[in-house]
């Protein structure tokens, strides 16, 4: 008899499958319900999840639509142990006409397992991690087919992330419990601090260091008698909130929002957390006591853990308890959000960051070392202003003071007066009023000799190209792939780069688009990836390196750019090229893609242009061989001038070295942009040095057409192009190159110290 199955784009839609969870009441439920709907689409008779227990290296059956009911937590396997064990240990799917045939099946009596032919195995991997198998049989011998293999693949690659939160959940509970262990200094008025996003923030001061104390402290402050009833409420509300604000997220920023707040929900339909804290009600502990306490002893647990991906999940503990007092005390709902806030933390991961953005956060304090780049460029993409202090004593402080931030200058006011809060207010209105001024932005700009120069965006997230097409970007210069990699918990997969990178090509609307492969390494890190310590991580495994070094990441995600470019104008860029070497092996895995795609009959780019980023000084050095390799070149000057300089630009230190107008600089940009030209290839900038005024009469004097920055500033960028004389500017690069002292130069471009 023949079953239609469902189509596999049905199978694999993420929105159903975060919608399955949402439904779910609690952790074993999730997983029966999944087997259960998984079976169903699949018109399949089994479906079973297993899950692999790292310390005793079994797989351990968790839920089974189809099997005996009983068997569940019943039956073990060893890794490389039947055709499941051996998915797993192999990690790869496994799919047989006739189970029973292959070598490797092992038959376990009393799970009714036998009278099922067709066999399927899936392993369930976070990267290269063994989070399971999933696992689908049925009577009818070779019924599943290839479609049926990338079906159950896709499914075990969007609940990895869910059900691996699931497993460590699972370990706390092997935890032992124990009693968690139970003051203001004189402040100054203002605190200079370094920009990390820029903006002006009005609010007041929440620490997340103290969130917890906050919610030990809570349930004094309320003498009102609360009921089981009461908590069942509050959990029943809790859950909604964070649900609603998980879709609101996923509309907003639909490219990195996935399952963000997917932690809180399982700590909620934990049965263990909840079914604790019934426990301590029914036996006559207030109930915000009881919530209390055991969210103290969760919060104690997982900051003990060995286990970092456990760590991590402590913001999201401290925010759930937060959320679920405040309900519980039937406090408006609305408080349980970051709206007029200005959070203080320590550290901060891209995923709590969405988390505070979906919460309203009004800006952010940074109390570290130094600041990473990929969560200073989300607080760009997300308008949150931040700066960072350097002292980690300073968040209990400042908890609950008055605060501005201004991520203009990257100074902190601590209880302003009324005549810096009325100034600030003014200013505020001003900037309000200024970016009503955006139509005034034409579609093209020119010097005003007549030269045109093209202004491209620089876009980090899809919701930044709302910002590039109101500012009329004549396309996107550079687009930071990185992103929808930081902020998951595993490397997404092919087909949700494509939808993603489609985007971006359909609303450019025919505008060329530069997309830039995978560069991580420095203070850009994977938190699911582990490639060990490195001394100096900025001159480790990062950028193009890492792709070359991991073929399977680089190539799933050139299929999906040269897809997604299918009937536009498509550019990838290969980042920190530092050889002739790097770009034609980069080169080189481009076309097999090509060739693979081809192959499988799957539209894509045929006329993609490659290019290399400049941003070493041996790619300086090399530019005439990359000139003649490559279709274009896009200088990033952040990193150019760091390694150029020998310069940490975010050490304060130093930061007066970070001179983008030193003439080994000038001269690095000179020789780039001749080179270009001489080999009739396009060069253009991507760095801060791009929106720089300053710089920009020797960017263009000395060659330079394309300037990609964040489109913020592309009006005024614009202005100042259409003052700009482009043959007195070329004159004067002319001259800037042939001095050699750092003052000098600054006295000549009129550039001045910085």
């Amino acid at each position: 008899m023949v079953r239609n199955k469902d189509n596999v784009d049905l199978i694999c839609d993420i929105a159903e499958l975060a919608g399955l969870f949402e439904r779910s009441s609690s952790l074993n439920n999730f997983m029966d319900t999944a087997t259960r709907i998984i079976a169903w689409h699949m018109k399949a008779a089994v479906c079973s999840i297993y899950l692999f227990d790292e310390s005793s290296q079994e797989l351990v059956l968790q839920a089974t639509q189809g099997l005996d009911p009983s068997a569940v937590g019943q039956v073990r396997l060893k890794l490389g142990e039947g055709i499941t064990g051996t998915a797993l240990k192999e990690l790869r799917p496994i799919c047989e006409g006739r189970g029973s045939k292959n070598p490797s099946f092992k038959h376990i009596p009393g799970i009714q397992e036998e009278r099922y032919e067709a066999f399927l195995a899936v392993p369930i991997l976070r990267n290269l991690e063994r989070i399971g198998v999933l696992v689908a049989q049925d009577p009818e011998p070779n019924y599943f087919d290839d479609n049926d293999i990338k079906a159950l693949r896709a499914i075990s690659g969007q609940l990895a992330t869910t059900i691996e939160n699931a497993k460590l959940l699972m370990s706390v509970h092997e935890l032992t419990r124990a009693q968690q262990p139970p003051g203001p200094s004189n402040l100054p008025r203002f605190i200079r601090g370094i920009q990390a996003s820029e903006g002006i923030a009005i609010g007041t001061a929440a620490s997340l260091s103290t969130i917890d104390d906050d919610v030990l402290r809570t349930f004094d402050q309320d003498p009102t008698p609360r009921t089981l009833d009461d908590f069942h409420r509050a959990m029943k509300e809790t859950e909604e909130q964070l649900s609603t604000l998980q879709r609101e997220l996923e509309e907003r920023l639909s490219d990195v929002a996935s399952l963000i707040f997917s932690a809180h929900l399982l700590i909620l339909k934990d049965d263990s957390f909840s079914g604790t804290i019934v426990e301590l009600i029914e036996k006559g502990t207030p109930p915000q006591k009881a919530v209390s306490m055991v969210m103290h002893n969760y919060i104690r647990l997982f900051s003990n853990s060995k286990n970092p991906r456990l760590q991590e999940k402590v913001l999201d503990l401290k925010d759930l308890g937060h959320r679920l007092l405040l309900n519980l005390m039937s406090h408006n709902p609305d408080l349980a959000n970051y709206e007029g806030q200005i959070i203080v933390t320590r550290e901060l991961l891209p995923s709590d960051l969405l988390k505070l953005a979906a919460q309203k956060v009004a800006g952010l304090i940074l109390l570290s070392g130094n600041i990473t780049s990929h969560v200073a460029i989300l607080s760009r993409s997300l308008n949150i202003p931040a700066i960072m202090i350097d002292d980690p004593q300073l968040g209990d402080m400042l908890d609950g003071r008055s605060l501005i931030v201004d991520a203009l200058q990257g100074t902190l006011f601590i209880e302003p007066d009324p005549d810096v809060r009325s100034k600030y207010d003014a200013l505020l209105e001003e900037r309000n009023r200024l970016a009503q001024l955006e139509p005034a932005v034409l579609p093209e700009t020119q010097t005003r000799d007549g030269v045109r120069i093209t202004l491209s965006a620089n876009i980090n997230l899809l919701s930044d190209m709302q910002t590039a097409c109101r500012l009329k970007a004549e396309g996107i210069g550079l687009y930071r792939s990185e992103f929808p990699f930081i902020v998951r918990d595993n490397f997404p997969s092919e087909e949700e780069q494509y939808r993603i990178y489609r985007r971006i090509m359909e609303g450019m609307e025919g505008r060329a688009v530069t997309l830039r492969t995978l560069d991580i390494g420095g203070d850009k890190t994977l938190p699911y990836l582990t490639t060990g310590p490195e001394a100096n991580p900025f001159l480790g495994l990062r950028a193009i390196r890492f792709s070359l070094r991991n073929r399977a990441v680089f190539s799933q995600q050139l299929r999906a750019m040269l897809r997604a470019g299918t009937g536009y104008p498509l550019r990838i860029l290969f980042p920190l090229v530092s050889s002739v070497d790097d770009f034609t092996n980069a080169r080189d895995v481009v076309h097999a893609c090509m060739k693979e795609l081809e192959d499988e009959q799957i539209p894509y780019q045929r006329e993609t242009q490659l290019g290399a980023m400049i941003e070493l000084p041996s790619a300086v050095e090399l530019i005439e061989e990359l000139a003649r390799e490559c279709d274009f070149v896009s200088i990033g000057t952040n990193d150019l001038i760091q390694y150029l300089l020998a310069v940490d630009r975010t050490n304060e230190m130093i930061s007066d070295l970070y001179l983008p107008y030193h003439p080994a600089v000038l001269r690095a940009l000179y020789r780039v942009a001749k080179a270009a030209q001489k080999h009739g290839i396009d060069a253009s900038v991507c760095g801060d040095v791009a929106s720089d005024p300053a710089m920009l009469p020797f960017l263009l004097g000395c060659g330079i057409r394309r300037l990609s920055v964040d489109s913020r500033n592309i009006p005024r960028l614009q202005n100042a192009i259409a003052e700009l004389d482009l043959a007195e500017a070329t004159r004067k690069a002319e001259q800037a190159i042939l001095i050699g002292r750092v003052s000098e130069v600054a006295e000549f471009l009129g550039v001045g110290p910085r």
